[in-house]
């Protein structure tokens, strides 16, 4: 497996000092529509009081770890949520305005039956509090993509944000890729679904919040091709998951109840949050443990 490729190095931060508040990096990671479950997590850590030092993610983690890292409160991400997502007519205006504005737009790259360009999607769907560029932050952010020639992460943070959450969330068959800096790029979660180890350095306590989800049966119907190929690379992303977890495990791990939804169920946002609710209630229990475990230590 070749080396992980990097946007940039950041060196590893100390520890810190004893007797001040744990550092908590927090790490979203990728499940399309099954990452709505996020918000909870990021409201939970709003009611404790807590925000993050640093930010990782990968695909639908990358877009909402841009509202956490751009100061969006978990309320601010859930009401833009509801109010872009929970309107048929409001998401459908929205894609329009993504479709392309020529010819040579629309065959750039050779023509792709299917694939739709995720950037301009991206930049009509993004709220007007994430900044173009990961120097406008208030939060560090990384960025989990997936070089697919080097077949490695590739791990972005400074330069054009919209292009990092773009390439995060690329998902084949569904998305073109994104080409930049002689990579062709692909979604994060087929080489770090669940990006934990981008903040592990810089953090005292990790947060690690998993919205793979698994293939269940929802009908008699086979799945289609599309579902497949999904449902195949969710399998696929947990056995990465694990691996990875065999070296370092994150302080903590949440796993909200959201296999029943698909990867484009955006427009269940209703139902994923009710769902995925009792995620919130867990999240502030382990954070108030782990917390105290800190302190004791320190």
């Amino acid at each position: 497996m070749p080396a992980r490729l990097a946007e940039k190095t950041t060196e590893p931060a100390g520890a810190s000092p004893a007797g001040s508040s744990p550092r908590i990096g927090l790490a979203l990671g990728g499940g399309g529509a099954r990452g709505l479950a996020h918000i909870h997590v990021i409201e939970a850590l709003d009611e404790l009081g807590i925000r993050p030092s640093i930010v990782s993610g990968t695909s639908i983690g990358s877009i909402v770890g841009a509202g956490v890292a751009a100061g969006m409160s978990g309320r601010d991400i859930h009401a833009f949520a509801e109010e872009t997502l929970g309107q048929t007519a409001e998401v459908l205006s929205r894609i329009w305005r993504s479709r392309p504005t020529s010819i040579s737009e629309m065959i750039d790259g050779g023509m792709r039956i299917g694939q739709f360009n995720v950037e301009r999607i991206l930049r009509s769907f993004l709220p007007e509090a994430v900044p173009k560029t990961f120097a406008e932050l208030a939060i560090p952010l990384r960025v989990a993509t997936t070089d697919y020639f080097a077949h490695d992460t590739v791990v972005m943070e400074k330069g054009d944000l919209v292009l990092a959450l773009a390439a995060s969330s690329a998902i084949p068959a569904i998305f073109k890729p994104v080409r930049h800096g002689g990579r062709m790029l692909i979604d994060g979660g087929f080489s770090d679904p669940v990006p934990f180890d981008l903040v592990r350095e810089q953090s005292d306590i990790v947060i690690a919040v998993d919205v793979i989800g698994a293939p269940v049966p929802t009908s008699e119907r086979l799945p289609n091709a599309i579902e497949l190929s999904i449902g195949a690379s969710q399998i696929l992303m947990h056995q990465v998951v694990a691996l990875r977890m065999k070296n370092w495990r994150p302080h903590i791990l949440l796993r909200p109840p959201v296999s029943k939804f698909k990867v484009l169920d955006f427009l269940k946002i209703a139902n994923v949050l009710e769902e995925s609710r009792p995620i919130r209630e867990e999240t502030k229990r382990a954070v108030e443990a782990a917390m105290e475990k800190f302190a004791k230590a320190g």
